[in-house]
């Protein structure tokens, strides 16, 4: 019996997130033993060069030294105590540096409660119950935020999973992704009752695709004249693409900003922050009620301090972009040489590949576009010469401070030899 087939007799779908099934490449998924650095080890004895890196945290690397070290002593203190610990106070003194928006800031458990929160925040904050979000961005997995467009920028949504309430449609408008014209026609009709708008502004759960010049400021002018609120969901590309994220890159400031991933180094931590005056309409200071058993978890909170302490020095951002910026010119060379379009991204530690010749990739339809079973081809061609990439098409990869020359290098190389193939 397999380690997925035995994992399917007591874990739903064998897997605890459903992309781990690599259900949209085809194959049992890798179990991993154990990582260090740019790699991973597998049960079955494999080394991989990792460009998942937990979906994004490990913008050191795995098993980093001083993360290790900074979680070890937390908890040779005590794993969790339900009180307030003063490495709350530093971790949260910290980002609210690193990001200027963030007056004030919650911690959570994960990105899914960080975005929900937010959201609720901003309802509490404004009064009003409608939100705004964008096809191909993902939020996720609350109620709210699992609602796909209907036929028309001011038709009603409707729910993309079994389990969500149709009632909660009318209240989420979904949007093309960098469509500025749709924004300002809902707003132009519907402003007054428009509680926020939430969205990626690098998307990374549609593969990569970064705002075109104008949406953002769109975003920013439209949610300033109707008193809504603009929520940026930073949980991927907060310290990813720049120290200060997205927003310190594109030089928009949001009202409320959602993190996780790198934040936690690498722990279950999440958090989302923003204007003092929204922020202290939370309870116990305001009526809006968010709660949390573990929030700032004090491994957590370690695992996050040390790792934003790490990726403040001195170069951290040059060299990191660097990398990528090798990574993905070398696979585009190797593409071209080999005929197979592909359309790439970088910025920071973040990068996509997306296996189509209408790039860039701008917008959601453009994707749902792209040569699927050619990635698949990529995918397990990349993985039989000991690369790890996400295994889905629709997602991000990332690098980290631990991938130098040698790792780039085989990974150009062996993307060399797949593309011959596929």
């Amino acid at each position: 019996m397999s380690l997925f087939e035995d994992a399917r007799k007591y874990i739903a779908g064998g897997v605890n997130s459903p992309v781990r099934a690599f259900a949209g490449v085809g194959g049992e998924p890798l179990f991993v033993k154990s990582a260090k650095g740019a790699y991973l080890y597998t049960e079955d004895g494999r080394q991989l060069i990792d460009y998942v890196g937990s979906w994004g945290p490990m913008i050191l690397g795995h098993a980093d030294a001083a993360v290790i070290k900074a979680v070890k002593k937390a908890a040779e203190s005590g794993l969790s105590f339900g009180a307030p610990t003063v490495i709350e106070t530093m971790l949260a003194r910290k980002i609210c540096q690193l990001m200027p928006s963030i007056e004030k800031i919650r911690m959570v458990s994960s990105g899914t409660e960080a975005t929900m929160s937010a959201i609720r925040l901003a309802r509490g904050f404004t009064g009003r119950d409608k939100i705004i979000k964008f096809e191909g961005c993902y939020h996720g997995h609350s109620d709210s935020l699992l609602i796909k467009a209907g036929s028309g920028a001011l038709t009603l949504g409707v729910p993309s999973s079994p389990g969500v309430p149709a009632g909660l449609a009318e209240h989420t408008i979904t949007l093309d992704y960098n469509d500025a014209d749709a924004v300002k026609a809902v707003f132009a009709e519907l402003g007054d009752s428009i509680a926020c708008i939430i969205v990626e502004p690098i998307a990374g759960n549609m593969n990569m695709v970064p705002p075109v010049e104008g949406f953002l400021e769109t975003l920013r002018n439209e949610c300033t004249a109707s008193g809504s609120v603009l929520i940026f969901d930073e949980v991927m590309t907060g310290f990813r693409v720049a120290l200060g994220g997205a927003q310190a890159a594109f030089d928009i400031k949001p009202d409320l900003t959602t993190l996780g991933k790198i934040a936690g180094g690498g722990m279950p931590a999440a958090a989302f922050g923003g204007r003092a005056d929204i922020m202290k309409h939370l309870a116990p200071e305001g009526p809006v009620y968010q709660a949390g058993t573990l929030s700032g978890n004090p491994l957590a909170m370690a695992a996050g301090l040390a790792t934003l302490q790490a990726i403040e020095r001195p170069g951290f951002y040059e060299s990191l972009s660097a990398r990528t910026r090798q990574l993905i010119d070398g696979l585009q060379g190797a593409a071209g040489a080999a005929g197979v379009p592909l359309s790439t991204e970088a910025m920071g530690g973040m990068f996509g590949l997306v296996f189509t010749a209408d790039g860039p990739m701008r917008r959601f339809s453009q994707i749902a576009k792209a040569d699927l079973d050619r990635f698949r081809k990529f995918f397990h061609g990349m993985l039989d010469q000991g690369i790890y990439l996400a295994p889905s098409a629709f997602e991000a990869g990332f690098v980290s401070s631990a991938h130098g020359d040698t790792e780039i290098g085989r990974t150009i190389d062996a993307a060399t030899r797949v593309f011959e193939t596929i």
